[in-house]
């Protein structure tokens, strides 16, 4: 915990600092949300197709889920999540012929969450 999945148009590939997102992510968990540096975890999920409405082109879509165990508040996870959508401004490129879709949650993992490590 947290469990943190980016999904993104791999058309992004260039233009979004992945690994500096993360880095700066986790540091806004571990102050807003009071997670424990080492339990960040992100796993980027780049797609080979994004359609928005009709349009295949010119479209890129990020999508952040963060999943954190049950007890924040909910001003906690929208200003996390403000904060999410405050540092994908920051880590992706502009660019003149792409419009970005970009978006956040924050949610709490079921009850049934477990891991393990090894």
């Amino acid at each position: 915990m947290p469990q943190i999945t980016v999904d993104h148009s791999a058309s992004l590939a260039d233009d979004f600092d992945r690994p500096a997102f993360a880095r700066a992510l986790h540091t806004a968990v571990v102050e807003i949300a009071a997670a424990k540096p080492p339990a960040c975890k992100t796993q980027f999920r780049p797609t080979e197709v994004t359609t928005v409405g009709d349009e295949t082109e010119g479209h890129a879509v990020v999508h952040v889920t963060v999943g954190l165990l049950a007890g924040r508040s909910d001003d906690t996870k929208a200003r996390l999540t403000e904060a999410v959508l405050e540092l994908l401004r920051q880590h992706v490129k502009p660019a003149a012929s792409r419009t970005l879709h970009a978006s956040a949650e924050v949610r709490d993992l079921d009850p049934s969450y477990r891991k393990f490590e090894s």
